[in-house]
């Protein structure tokens, strides 16, 4: 009789302490932390007045702000390829002051234009260490136009400055450049600044930076100055259906500069300086916006390209 007092008591005595650990269990919470945001910075096409990309990146980084995507349309994918192959912007501002117009130039007699474009492939590769674009340490897209349908390319691998090259193609200006069979131009035609890509590789902010200048007219125009005026037109109809889709556009005030201007590369740098500190606040705001969303807790999302 003992003996099954003693079992009862057992097992009211092992019952009660299943119920405490239950009840323990129950009333811890699992608290779900909000993730970082996916940043992208879609960098424009402007010639020359690309170097401004460069200030951006420079007070970018100096508060903290590193973009995990980057995508260039034009001087936009040059300045981009470099940065996202690993290269400080420092670094990069270096290679803007040493760049010289015969390091990139190699003119030609074709019917499709009079720069052939192969030492700008190569300076972009030698500045890279011919890193293909799938090794970059920061997810990179240099934007082109097929030049035989008219629609967007995306080179998110393959040979970075053949990317580059085929992005930068103005048409008339450089020959078009051939990959894979196909010839490509430059992609300010389509996207001249690639905010649509950018939130297609997966990102929940993206920051536009917008070096386009608008076209001018009464201006008497020498080859030169024609060549500012076509970049000027190319894409005008979708610059603002791109802007419309970012959270955060950068305008440095460059429009006044060459676009072939290479000795005013330190002005463009501080152009985009300027215009970067100028809208840090509204850039951090979006981040702790996006941390307060339902997307913060939420996976980030998967690229389309």
């Amino acid at each position: 009789m003992k003996f099954v007092q003693y079992s009862l008591i057992g097992l009211l005595a092992f019952s009660l302490i299943g119920c405490d650990k239950a009840i323990k269990t129950s009333s811890q919470t699992t608290t779900i932390k909000a993730r970082e945001p996916v940043i992208a910075i879609a960098l424009g096409g402007g010639g020359a007045k690309g170097f401004a990309h460069i200030g951006v990146l420079k007070v970018l980084e100096s508060h903290g702000i590193k973009p995990k995507i980057v995508t260039g349309t034009s001087a936009g994918s040059f300045v981009g390829s470099i940065y996202a192959s690993g290269k400080t912007p420092y670094q990069l501002q270096q290679i803007a002051l040493t760049l010289k117009e015969s390091d990139i130039r190699d003119l030609t007699f074709n019917s499709q234009g009079v720069v052939q474009g192969q030492k700008l492939q190569n300076y972009v590769n030698k500045h890279i260490a011919n890193k293909p674009i799938e090794q970059f340490p920061i997810r990179f897209a240099a934007v082109a136009t097929r030049l035989d349908t008219g629609r967007k390319a995306e080179f998110i691998k393959g040979n970075a400055g053949q990317a580059v090259r085929a992005s930068c193609s103005i048409p008339n200006v450089f020959v078009p450049a051939t990959i894979g069979g196909k010839q490509y131009v430059d992609g300010g035609l389509v996207s001249p600044i690639p905010v649509k890509t950018a939130k297609d590789m997966g990102a929940d902010i993206v920051i536009a930076v917008d070096i386009s200048a608008r076209p001018v007219g009464a201006k008497s125009l020498n080859m030169w100055g024609l060549l500012d005026q076509t970049i000027n037109i190319m894409g005008q109809q979708s610059i603002n259906e791109e802007l419309s889709q970012a959270t955060v556009v950068i305008q440095p005030k460059v429009g006044h500069l060459g676009t072939l201007d290479l000795k005013a590369s330190n002005q463009s740098i501080l152009e985009g300086e300027k215009a970067a500190q100028l809208k840090i606040i509204a850039i951090e705001k979006a981040i702790t916006d996006f941390k307060k969303s339902p997307a913060a807790f939420k996976p980030a999302a998967k690229a389309k390209i």
